[in-house]
Parts: C-alpha cells; sequence; structure tokens
C-alpha cells in the first residue's frame, strides 16, 4: 500500500545543507498501526510529510495505492492526497473564522461535492465525533479537545485510507489526549492505516510496530509485518 524506496532529502539551512533523510526504506501495509519516535531533528516529521504528500523527496521513490507519486505534478499530487490521507497535527490547524462544520466541509466543497450532500456527510461526521452540538461555534469558542475532535473530523470526511497524525495529543491534557488517541484507534480498527509520529513512549507503545529514526535514518523497526 505504502511504499517508499531509497529516500534522500536535503535542506539548505543557510550555507550548510542538512541531510534530513538518508537512504530511507519505509514501506505499511493497509490496517497497520505505526508509531515513528526519535529524538528531536531524527527525520520523524519529514519522513511523514513526504508520507503525506506534502514535501518531495530529492532522490528515491513513494508508491502508494499503485500510484508512483514521485513522478506526479503538484496538481496530481494534491488529487491524490486529498483522496486518501487525512492529516490530524498537534495545533489542529482550523481556519480560525469558520465554524467547526465549515472547516469539515471544507475538503468535500474543494473535491467538488454538492452542497446537499456536503451538508449531509458533515452532519453525520460531527455527530459520530460527538460535536454535533458545536457545529456553529468557531475554533476559539471550543475545548482543546474539541478542536481536535474537528481535526479528526475533517481528516476523516473523505474517507481516506491512510491518516497521518503529528503528536495529536501534544497540545491537551491527559483526558483530552487518552479521548482523541481512543477515537483515532477506533478508526485504524476499521481498516484505516495510521502512522503517528510522536515522542510520547507511552503513546508509542500502543501501536502494533514502532519505528525509531535517529539522524535520518531508520534505526529500528519492530513489529514489522512478514
Amino acid at each position: 500500500m505504502i511504499r517508499l524506496q531509497h529516500i534522500e532529502r536535503f535542506f539548505q539551512v543557510g550555507e550548510e545543507k542538512v541531510h534530513a533523510l538518508r537512504d530511507v526504506d519505509f514501506s505499511a501495509a493497509k490496517g497497520e498501526y505505526i508509531a515513528i519516535m526519535g529524538p528531536s531533528g531524527s527525520g520523524k516529521s519529514t519522513l511523514l510529510n513526504i508520507v503525506g504528500l506534502l514535501d518531495r523527496p530529492d532522490g528515491g521513490t513513494y508508491e502508494l495505492d499503485n500510484i508512483m507519486t514521485t513522478t506526479l505534478n503538484d496538481k496530481q499530487q494534491a488529487d491524490v492526497r486529498r483522496h486518501k490521507i487525512g492529516f490530524v497535527f498537534q495545533f489542529f490547524h482550523l481556519v480560525p473564522r469558520l465554524t467547526a462544520e465549515q472547516n469539515v466541509e471544507l475538503p468535500l466543497v474543494l473535491a467538488g461535492v454538492e452542497k446537499a450532500e456536503r451538508k449531509g456527510r458533515v452532519q453525520e461526521t460531527l455527530q459520530a465525533f460527538g460535536i454535533g452540538d458545536r457545529a456553529r461555534h468557531r475554533p476559539d469558542q471550543l475545548s482543546g479537545g474539541q478542536r481536535q475532535r474537528v481535526a479528526i473530523a475533517r481528516a476523516t470526511i473523505m474517507k481516506p485510507t491512510v491518516i497521518l497524525a503529528d503528536e495529536p495529543t501534544g497540545n491537551l491534557d491527559r483526558a483530552s489526549g487518552n479521548d482523541v488517541i481512543e477515537i483515532i484507534e477506533d478508526l485504524n480498527s476499521r481498516g484505516i492505516t495510521l502512522i503517528m509520529v510522536t515522542h510520547d513512549p507511552e503513546l508509542g507503545d500502543r501501536a502494533k510496530r514502532r519505528i525509531k529514526m535517529v539522524d535520518g535514518r531508520i534505526e529500528e523497526d519492530i513489529g514489522k509485518q512478514i
């Protein structure tokens, strides 16, 4: 389902060339639950951004659902990303001026889904995540846990095959964080592939497979499917 081979990524920082990913091979099967861990600067988020088609590698290939994404142009990559990948971030990245309902609806608008269908799907999704009564509230009128639920609803409204979570509980209290993780894990139990970056060892231990990155390389891959 996901196959990255010989991935390289460089960044220019002033006069220094930083090697963020070094000959990374990574694959994930449908429905896997993977935690990517490692110290700051190890390449975790860079790898997640490449898997999410938010960044392009400087070398290597990336195949997603039999699509060789590294040969696609930006518009084609955006179309694949919109239909196959959902994102959950630490800081939610909701549009401040839009209500919860409008934030969740946004991917459907961008995909050209008809208004009548959009409204039904958004209401159903908000109810499923326990925030139907907050549909008309803006992000600044919601708690951190509610904002993350809105973000997850937005991430899944297009029915993606992959969810990428970057420190999804990092900005939440423990109780709200546990609620959010249970929601994401429930989605994984329904067959959605879940790849999560985290610094939290307790959170990482919940994953079926744990990858440790150091200096842009995968140092350990525990629980990989044969």
